[in-house]
């Protein structure tokens, strides 16, 4: 990190404002005994944004420079985190000199954690969030940020002036704040502009968006009890691992996991749930090859 100095605005909208909420989560639990993640990069930053923070008008502002964090949200976001960083190591130790694109990046510091010395890394997110980050954090050859909505495809055009590929495609705790014609639309363009990629994406169960009761419970968690807006809602879901294989013969399920799976202590008897598959499948990341479709295959392009 090798910047500030100019003030930081920190006004964003209701769903990025859910980056502040994942960067404390990775701060304080690196800052724990026998962390799951170690991430010395949030520490710094929430130390910056702590002064911020705490004098803003915003209630979850203010909650989070105080360090006021449920305990088992910490634990599930450091999992995650791990989780997607094994997921990008993987990647990497198959194809070293391979593409990544975090989407919907936030302030993670992923690239830091997980740098080999020769991948190319883009951080994707929207304007307001990168002019944040470009005040904190210096690119250089390899590191490279993208300030544009992930649903303008354009910001596809400025990520083929570098890379070559192979591409990896990830979306962590993003899908679910859009739409699902969206996520489709976003999902089979970058099937067709980068052929044999591969997608690892966080998805919500469509089932508890289709039940008003059950949505009414999340958007409580959310808006009441993490403080976010109005705005912070999930809106796609679906209802198997492999439903995104119906949107094109060519998207192909590799693999999915859940927090539950996770080996962590921290979990303690919450590892129960991994036996039970609507809890298992509540919140979960799927894993997807984008291959080429069959130019013969008349079921290419039949709906989800």
């Amino acid at each position: 990190m090798e910047r500030t100095a100019e003030p930081l605005d920190i006004e964003v909208n209701d769903v990025s404002a859910t980056l502040f909420v994942t960067l404390y989560c990775h701060a304080l639990e690196s800052q724990s005994q026998n962390p799951i993640l170690v991430d010395p990069m949030s520490v710094e930053l929430v130390q910056k944004f702590n002064e911020k923070l705490s004098h803003s008008d915003n209630n979850l502002f203010r909650r989070l420079a105080r360090g006021k964090l449920d305990k088992n949200l910490i634990v599930h976001i450091a999992i995650r985190a791990k989780k997607y960083d094994e997921y990008v190591s993987y990647f990497l130790n198959h194809s070293p000199a391979g593409v990544v694109v975090n989407i919907g990046c936030g302030m993670d510091t992923r690239f830091w954690r997980i740098d080999n010395g020769r991948t190319s890394f883009y951080d994707l997110d929207l304007p307001e969030v990168i002019s944040i980050k470009k005040k904190l954090m210096a690119e250089n050859e390899r590191y490279h940020f993208i300030g544009c909505d992930v649903l303008d495809h354009d910001w596809m055009a400025i990520l083929g002036r570098h890379g070559r590929g192979p591409y990896l495609f990830v979306a962590e705790g993003v899908f679910m704040y859009l739409h699902d014609q969206d996520v489709k639309s976003l999902v089979l363009k970058l099937q067709s502009q980068y052929p044999g990629s591969e997608l690892v994406c966080e998805v919500f169960n469509e089932v508890w968006l289709g039940k008003p009761f059950l949505k009414k419970i999340i958007d409580f968690k959310m808006q009441k009890e993490l403080h976010l807006g109005s705005g912070a809602t999930f809106n796609f879901g679906i209802r198997s691992s492999e439903e995104m294989e119906t949107w094109n013969s060519g998207i192909q399920f590799l693999d999915d996991w859940s927090y539950f799976d996770a080996d962590e202590e921290k979990l303690g008897w919450l590892r129960l749930f991994r036996r039970f598959q609507l809890f298992r499948k509540t919140q979960w990341t799927v894993h997807y090859r984008l291959n080429q479709a069959c130019p013969l295959c008349f079921c290419a392009t039949r709906p989800g």
